[in-house]
């Protein structure tokens, strides 16, 4: 736990600029209310194969925050990917498909980071309304 902490805040340190932490914990905050509302849309769809899409778009938009919303978005990308690829592991044993779609996934929320356009993922049978 301690080595968690310690690279938390590791990272916070190198994440902040000279605007100050206020404004860094305030896109911080803001960066992970994007990712969770682009989660609750996927949940909400109920659409097949439309996780990338909402994974690059919650990405999308906490890049847009600013430097905290780019470390929110890192942070939580990174959790999920270890939770999934731990939980994938003792369900699933290994599979190749769950390791190929934790890697598809990755790629869409670095591409959203990126400031790249997330309806690139979005398919075409998706409703305009998310």
């Amino acid at each position: 736990m301690r080595l968690f902490t310690g690279i938390v805040f590791c990272s916070l340190v190198m994440g902040v600029s000279s605007e100050g932490w206020y404004s860094f914990f305030k896109e911080a905050i803001q960066g992970a209310g994007d990712l969770g509302r682009a989660y609750w849309n996927l949940m909400v769809s109920n659409h097949q194969n439309s996780g990338r899409y909402f994974y690059a778009r919650g990405n999308y938009d906490a890049a847009q925050r600013g430097p905290g919303g780019v470390w929110a978005a890192k942070v939580i990308s990174r959790f999920r990917f270890y939770l999934q690829g731990f939980v994938n592991y003792y369900v699933s044993g290994n599979s190749s498909s769950a390791l190929e779609d934790l890697k598809s996934n990755q790629k869409a929320e670095e591409w959203g980071r990126s400031g790249k356009d997330p309806d690139h993922f979005r398919s075409d049978d998706l409703r305009k309304k998310h």
